[in-house]
């Protein structure tokens, strides 16, 4: 279907775009149950069968406590599409609900990065696989540019801290109207996490404010994302990339310099 060629060609752009995927990388797909990483388990699953190098694909979910609804629809939906599957209750991020309910999303980050990372050695897998969209990426950066005073959004590949993992997100030039689509013409059971459901945090505003911008800007995350490779570090305000020697007089220089 052509919701499907388009998902696999923006796919494959940024695999291919940042060196994602390597011959022989087992690659863990990691399923929060919802609609965007089981678009990218699906896909893939598909390019595996396709691509000129082989590499294999599996896939496991962190229950830290917060899914809406229960799991094993997405468990009989693995089992009949033949996907292996890990699903991993992580005790840590149970007793920091029971103990801090009221805690925060960095404080939960940790523990799920932490589970990530031992499921991977479990696994095998080489590299871990997260399904964050073109969304997220436009979020992200105007997140850190309006509350964090940097000018950065999510890296599209990575390593982790001790080098034994490659961290991708093979979505990155695919919107979530795609992701959507594309799980509901697979019949994928969605399983919502609680935090998803949260109102009033900046990513749900910045969410409503895109969702307005686009009404009248429907290009607008395609501009922002061609905005990320293409940056004109002259027209910044960090002095690391400013020749500020060159930019004035040189009869001026002593005395701009002096004191």
């Amino acid at each position: 279907m052509e919701l499907e060629k388009t998902l696999l060609r923006k796919v494959g752009e940024a695999i291919q775009r940042f060196k994602m995927i390597r011959a022989g990388d087992r690659v863990a797909v990691a399923l929060s149950g919802g609609k965007d990483s089981s678009t990218l388990l699906e896909a893939l699953l598909l390019l595996a069968q396709r691509a000129p190098i082989e590499f294999s694909v599996c896939a496991f979910t962190v229950e830290q406590g917060k899914f809406l609804r229960p799991i094993e629809p997405l468990g009989e939906y693995l089992k009949h599409r033949g996907v292996a599957w890990t699903y991993f209750r992580d005790a840590p991020s149970l007793r920091l609900l029971e103990d801090q309910p009221d805690h925060g999303c960095d404080l939960c980050s940790r523990y799920r990065r932490r589970a990530v990372y031992e499921i991977a050695r479990e696994l095998g897998a080489n590299v871990i696989a997260f399904g964050h969209t073109a969304d997220d990426f436009c979020e992200a950066l105007l997140r850190n540019t309006m509350f964090t005073g940097r000018l950065s959004a999510l890296p599209p590949v990575t390593v982790s801290r001790n080098r034994e993992y490659r961290l991708i997100r093979p979505l990155v030039f695919v919107t979530e109207d795609i992701t959507r689509a594309y799980a509901e013409a697979l019949g994928v059971p969605v399983v919502p996490c609680g935090c998803s459901q949260r109102t009033g945090t900046v990513r749900r505003a910045l969410r409503d404010m895109f969702g307005e911008l686009e009404r009248e800007h429907p290009h607008l995350k395609e501009n922002i994302l061609a905005a990320m490779g293409n940056v004109d570090t002259g027209r910044l305000l960090d002095p690391r990339f400013l020749d500020l020697d060159a930019a004035a007089p040189p009869e001026l220089l002593p005395i701009l310099t002096e004191g």
